[in-house]
């Protein structure tokens, strides 16, 4: 595929910090740009309609110009474009060419607010910051992608802990180099297309974040034999017949790609490190999807894969199709790559497509055999509240908590109910008990439970202060129940409540209140 509709030179970041001084002067802040455009405008910009953006950007501002210039890509005149940037060393650099006293820019440039109230900017291809890569339309074999959303979920899964080393595995436009530069001493991005890592650099210089090292090169061949503390990718993982674009195909067959990085990355994190990954799999006739992916975990690592969406294959070939802009060119043509995706589909017995994270930690005490690993696969369609970094991390902490303690242990220890949860009881109006009590969670994965009434009175008294055994034998004798029998067959739902997070274990050298 020929990339002669992409700029054939790209900006320098010679005098990035002397534009970033004027965007930032102007406002060019996501802040900025919602308080300029309002909240509906802002919001059909993320959905690639530029209209109302444009007629709320029809003054001569310094921050309408830039929004015009950068986001919108329309030509502004020449001394407009001077009161609002460096308009000298912005020409030298490449950020904007002037053809007759007409300013247009090269590249994209969209605000993006960091974590911690950061102002950032992600530079990328023209018209590729604006909605993501949800319908671009860009069949060029190198465009590099601005923000969308796979982007913005991949960060906010991230766990973000300081760490010496970081690795982003296809950087694309230096989103998650970004992020990683921010709690990272060293921090490397790779890309098999080198466009993306001068990209990465622009993006990384405009937002006065550190350098990154750069490397060139598929999967971890640019980086053989070094590891890492946090890896984390947002790869090529569509699922297509045949390499098309860059940015979205992976090029192997099938899910081969994910499958191929998910199991190269064990040996290739230290201790404790996570890699992190977005990923599309195949849902095989006659195989289990979630055997199918404990199959990639690899040796020596904890799992934590969570299956978000799920799409049939025709579903899946018309968004890809969308995406690169097939629905609008010729119908026959159109046609025939539908049949061809779906002729793949068949050949493999591909029933569907999933969609989801995978979260990898590196465990030497399980490479040793110390302990089994422990490698959760489940589906979760729901609504979930970003930043969930440190929840991905705190699910691997219960999960050590929990592999150290037998039924004993576990009734020997206190536990604290979550501060996000909240009881539910669910029965007829005017019933004197619930038929049942669901616990729920308002923050992070947002889960519910469904528990007996011995699971909810337990949960309730747990703040810290008794041991799960004495609160079990205080329940027994409130409810005329043997305290041996409930002590027998409760540590089951105390596990499940401790995994998913609903209950908390107090330290170990905290001491005990009194009696029951």
């Amino acid at each position: 595929m020929s990339t002669t509709s992409l700029p054939p030179k790209l900006p320098v970041p010679a005098h990035a910090a002397r534009l970033r001084e004027a965007l930032l002067a102007a406002d060019f802040t996501a802040d900025g740009l919602l308080d300029l455009l309002g909240a509906p405008a802002y919001a059909a910009l993320a959905r690639s309609e530029t209209v109302p953006a444009l007629r709320a950007t029809r003054g001569d501002s310094p921050l309408a110009t830039l929004v015009r210039l950068f986001l919108l890509q329309e030509s502004v005149g020449h001394e407009r474009a001077a009161a609002a940037l460096p308009l000298d060393e912005a020409l030298a650099d490449g950020w904007v060419v002037d053809e007759d006293g007409s300013v247009s820019a090269t590249v994209d440039v969209r605000p993006y607010g960091g974590p911690d109230g950061e102002d950032w900017f992600i530079v990328s291809d023209l018209g590729c910051a604006v909605g993501g890569a949800g319908g671009i339309g860009k069949k060029d074999e190198g465009v590099v992608l601005g923000v969308g959303g796979a982007s913005t979920t991949l960060a906010g899964i991230t766990v973000r802990t300081p760490v010496a080393s970081a690795l982003d595995l296809g950087t694309g436009s230096g989103i998650q180099a970004l992020h990683a530069a921010q709690h990272a001493t060293l921090v490397t991005a790779t890309d098999l297309n080198p466009r993306a890592l001068d990209f990465t650099r622009l993006t990384l210089a405009l937002s006065g974040a550190r350098e990154a090292e750069l490397l060139t090169g598929s999967l971890f061949e640019p980086v053989d034999g070094d590891t890492y503390d946090l890896i984390v990718s947002n790869p090529p993982f569509v699922i297509s017949p045949g390499a098309r674009l860059t940015y979205r195909d992976g090029g192997m067959g099938g899910d081969d790609l994910c499958r191929t990085l998910v199991q190269q990355a064990g040996e290739r994190l230290n201790d404790g490190g996570y890699a992190q990954f977005l990923a599309n799999w195949r849902h095989v006739e006659g195989e289990e999807w979630q055997d199918r992916l404990r199959s990639w975990v690899p040796a020596g690592c904890d799992a934590w894969i969570v299956q978000r969406e799920v799409q049939d294959i025709t579903q899946y070939v018309e968004l890809w199709l969308r995406d690169s802009g097939d629905h609008r060119g010729d119908p026959e043509a159109y046609r025939e790559a539908y049949g061809r995706w779906l002729d793949e589909f068949e050949a493999g017995k591909t029933r569907a497509v999933g969609f989801g994270w995978i979260t990898l930690r590196r465990n030497d005490a399980v490479a040793s055999g110390a302990v089994e690993p422990s490698v959760v696969v489940e589906e979760w369609p729901h609504p979930v509240e970003q930043p969930l970094g440190p929840t991905v991390r705190a699910h691997f902490e219960r999960q050590d908590y929990l592999r150290r303690r037998d039924d004993a242990a576990l009734l020997a220890d206190r536990f604290t109910l979550a501060p996000e949860v909240v009881q539910e009881q669910v029965g007829l109006p005017g019933a004197e008990d619930p038929e049942h009590v669901v616990l729920r969670q308002n923050r992070g994965m947002r889960r519910a439970t469904r528990v007996d009434h011995v699971g909810a009175g337990f949960a309730g008294v747990c703040d810290g202060t008794l041991s799960a055994g004495r609160i079990l034998d205080a329940i027994g004798q409130l409810m005329g129940e043997d305290p041996v029998v409930l002590r027998d067959r409760t540590p089951q739902a105390i596990r499940l409540l401790v995994e998913e997070g609903f209950l908390l274990p107090v330290a170990e050298d905290a001491p005990e209140g009194g009696g029951a």
